[in-house]
């Protein structure tokens, strides 16, 4: 019912919305955690046609470990209609999105703590920051911000002392469940996808 969005098909299994994807290119595509597709093969499937993937998850299971994967949304089977709209609507715009549940609102000292880190990150840090968010590895972020893997790695480590986490999963988690931190990742991993696309027209 809502004039911004088209439903442009309705999948009952994997193989039809596998065909679905490439028959559509470029749409936003949600699709239910219970069909149990390989995510990393959907993934690199929706990456390479320029789609967008949004989990429709269990109530029982964890929104986040989806978006380290990847997918730009989560909301679970209990959306209501207004919120999976608004969902649509954020990922279409290059946002990532959880559900409102899972992004409780913070304490102050919480607040602090994001704005503090954030504030901390080097612009080439936060690039990379929002690209592990979006669940790329280190050869992948290397390619995107023209380096190689061993500047990646060395940029990790000071990140991972800054913010106080061991690994790249905590680093996602940390960013994702602050929020000032969160807007600032996605902020620049909407930049940085933006320069990409326009980067061959500056060529040509």
């Amino acid at each position: 019912m809502d004039e911004d969005v088209r439903i442009i098909a309705q999948c009952t299994d994997l193989d039809r919305m596998q065909h679905a994807i490439t028959t559509f290119p470029g749409s936003i595509v949600l699709f239910a955690a219970s069909l149990r597709p390989d995510l990393d093969q959907l993934r690199k499937l929706l990456d390479a046609l320029g789609c967008r993937g949004i989990v429709i998850a269990e109530n029982s299971e964890s929104a986040s470990a989806y978006l380290q994967q990847g997918f730009h949304g989560v909301v679970y089977r209990s959306v209501t209609g207004p919120a999976l709209v608004e969902c649509v609507h954020a990922v279409a715009a290059g946002e990532t999105w959880l559900p409102p549940q899972f992004m409780a609102a913070e304490s102050p000292s919480e607040d602090m703590v994001g704005t503090r880190v954030r504030d901390r990150l080097t612009p080439k840090e936060m690039r990379i920051v929002a690209l592990i968010v979006q669940g790329c590895k280190n050869r992948e972020i290397a390619t995107r911000l023209k380096t190689t893997e061993q500047v990646i790695k060395n940029y990790l480590r000071s990140i991972y002392d800054k913010t106080g986490v061991s690994d790249r999963l905590e680093l996602a988690l940390f960013t994702i469940h602050h929020r000032a931190l969160a807007a600032a990742a996605a902020e620049v991993g909407s930049k940085l996808e933006a320069e990409e696309a326009a980067a061959p027209r500056a060529m040509a």
